[in-house]
């Protein structure tokens, strides 16, 4: 059975990043990482497709809902002018299809409030996948700080640990980017336009985030300022 979109997403935020370290530690890193990236870059994919299915349902629910209720007030109308002219079995005839159409607009207002909810959690889980991958790199440099300043203190050579670390570091972090251009096609020397756009995209969802930690910083003064 196909794993369910809510059940890879968990997975993979559950997950640890003890095999791509382990993989830095044997001084191959590229491999591991690279099939980390590329799971956490298709299941964002997965995500923005179901994402992008449930706003055209809500799109093609809030259009219907409109209609209909188009309809209903035209209805009345209608009817209203079928009563004044005595022709009950028109105004009947009305009323019986604002009976239906009464019956209908509780189903398409649901449907429109279950797809903003889902659109509202995919949006979510695709903000969870990208402080993923951050989480990756944040976990890795921190791993080889920790690692290299324990392997220079065991040799008996302090004074070397700082330059060690640093080009253990770097390595990895180069390691990270390289594999993460490969795999996003964020290529600084590429100039094509899938590169440009998705640099965009990068660039906008980072500018979102930064807003969302203003936001959070501000209420917090703000509740300070209260207490």
């Amino acid at each position: 059975m196909n794993e369910s979109l809510t059940g890879r997403v968990g997975r993979i935020i559950s997950g640890s990043v003890n095999a791509v370290i382990s993989a830095v530690e044997n001084a191959a890193p590229d491999m591991i990482m690279e099939e980390a990236i590329r799971e956490i870059d298709s299941a964002i994919d997965q995500v923005r497709q179901e994402l992008g299915r449930t706003s055209a349902t809500k799109h093609i629910a809030n259009n219907r809902l409109m209609e209909e209720n188009s309809k209903h007030e035209a209805l009345s109308e209608q009817i209203n002018t079928a009563v004044a002219e005595k022709r009950e079995d028109l105004a009947e005839a009305g009323i019986a299809q604002q009976l239906d159409i009464e019956a209908q607009i509780p189903v398409l207002e649901r449907a429109i409030g279950e797809a903003a909810e889902k659109e509202k959690e995919l949006e979510g889980y695709i903000q969870a996948l990208q402080a993923k991958k951050r989480e990756m790199k944040t976990e890795l440099k921190r791993f080889l700080e920790t690692q290299q300043e324990a392997d220079a203190v065991a040799a008996g050579d302090p004074q070397s640990s700082g330059s060690t670390v640093a080009e253990k570091v770097a390595k990895a972090e180069s390691a990270f980017d390289r594999v993460l251009e490969k795999q996003t096609g964020l290529d600084s020397n590429s100039h094509s336009a899938d590169a440009t756009t998705a640099a965009k995209l990068a660039e906008l969802e980072e500018l979102s985030r930064q807003n969302r930690i203003k936001e959070r910083l501000a209420a917090l003064k703000a509740e300070s300022q209260e207490a």
